[in-house]
């Protein structure tokens, strides 16, 4: 799995509010969805494509804790955060060289400090041992 990051900071750009970054243009964030379409495209020509989505700003989330066995439900942004899992692609490959090789496709070579991660996918006991 190809995990990739954002904070709410970004979410609000690509909604067009202006914050401590510039607000996207409508046009930056089409050129982003159309290459997020052409590179899933082609994962889906050579057969590794398993899965791919975005995921809702971080306002959106809800992180459910128990206390005294009672839920107890915060809502998000979580101040204690800057970034949060902004979307995933699932792949399936021979090995976690080409996957780490599809990640770097996903990184913005003109973002400083952008970054995924790529974790396999546990099938079973045997992928939780060190």
């Amino acid at each position: 799995m190809i995990m990739l990051y954002g904070s709410q900071r970004d979410y609000d750009a690509m909604a067009g509010r202006p914050g401590d970054q510039p607000a996207m243009s409508p046009e930056a964030v089409a050129a982003m969805h159309e290459h997020m379409g052409a590179f899933h495209q082609r994962l889906v020509e050579s057969g590794e494509l398993v899965d791919a989505q975005g995921l809702t700003a971080p306002v959106h989330a809800r992180r459910i804790q128990v206390t005294g066995g009672v839920p107890v439900v915060t809502d998000g942004p979580y101040p204690e955060t800057q970034e949060v899992l902004a979307g995933y692609t699932v792949v399936e490959v021979d090995s976690l060289d080409r996957a780490v090789e599809i990640a770097a496709g996903l990184v913005n070579p003109d973002a400083p400090g952008e970054y995924v991660d790529v974790r396999p996918i546990a099938e079973g006991i045997e992928g939780l041992d060190g």
